[in-house]
């Protein structure tokens, strides 16, 4: 009874987490649409949203926001399924996406506000613009309910107990819905097909690691993981509505490729990090 009342309020706050990020995202683009500054190479009035670096920001913020509701509702569907049939996979599936759909949605909350606040400029940091509150709503949301450092060793560590069988699964579901977009969508379906390969990958060694090595790396583990579900998402978005495919473009060619780096941190282990002592920390 306690897991399940801490898991629907972990998930709660991740859909807490989406609302700060969505509401952040339309005051920035609002903002964006209004403000006009220099020259922009799209002819029109001049607003800044035509600038390539705000545009930059303001997109990467909607490929998040999409991926996170996706994750969370993905999440919510499997927690369903597994009351109304009682099927083992089910139950497996939820208790798995909870931590990355808390933790990832949190995480966005706070990035996709601080991108708001910057696409606002110095005006996104005095009270006017209402920009910087958005940023201090959501701060609160990775620490509470299980902070997003506890979700993540969660997901390597008790989510893991089964041998990653349920990880497995998804990362299969995710490899099957590349190929099947590789006809249509070959670049993107190939870039989801081998993020998810390097994420098994990964999986397999963590399995492997003492419990300790694992916790060292479950912060970008998780990240990678939801990235990997986050290009998943807007890969089958693109599929279904070919006005979606610059959106999963954005997703899947600048942000998925970061599931490099942060797998190869989740491998590293913590004698590294050890290995800094106290002495090293305060210099």
């Amino acid at each position: 009874a306690m897991f399940t009342m801490m898991n629907n309020a972990r998930l709660s706050v991740a859909a807490q987490g989406v609302g700060v990020a969505e509401a952040a995202l339309q005051h920035a683009l609002a903002y964006a649409a209004d403000r006009r500054q220099g020259a922009t190479p799209i002819a029109g009035n001049g607003a800044i949203l035509d600038h390539a670096d705000v545009r930059r920001m303001l997109a990467t913020a909607r490929a998040e926001v999409f991926a996170a509701r996706s994750i969370a509702l993905s999440c919510a569907k499997a927690i369903d399924m597994a009351t109304a049939t009682g099927s083992p996979d089910w139950q497996a599936r939820a208790a798995l996406l909870t931590p990355i759909a808390k933790a990832y949605g949190t995480d966005i909350a706070c990035e996709v506000a601080h991108l708001g606040v910057q696409v606002h400029g110095g005006m996104g940091f005095i009270e006017e613009t209402g920009a910087a509150q958005f940023l201090r709503d959501a701060r609160i949301l990775p620490i509470y309910e299980g902070t997003n450092g506890i979700q993540a060793m969660d997901l390597v560590g008790r989510k893991m107990a089964d041998g990653g069988d349920a990880a497995f699964r998804l990362i299969d579901e995710v490899q099957r819905g590349a190929e099947g977009a590789r006809v249509s969508h070959p670049d993107l379906a190939g870039d989801v097909w081998s993020a998810a390969e390097a994420l098994r990958e990964t999986t397999e060694v963590l399995l492997a690691m003492p419990m300790n090595d694992r916790f060292a790396g479950a912060v970008p583990y998780l990240r990678a993981f939801a990235r990997v579900l986050g290009g998943d998402a807007h890969l089958k978005a693109a599929l279904a509505d070919p006005g979606r495919e610059p959106l999963a473009r954005v997703m899947i060619r600048r942000l998925l490729p970061e599931h490099g780096a942060l797998l190869a941190q989740a491998r590293e282990g913590a004698a590294g990090l050890y290995a800094v002592g106290s002495d090293g920390l305060a210099a």
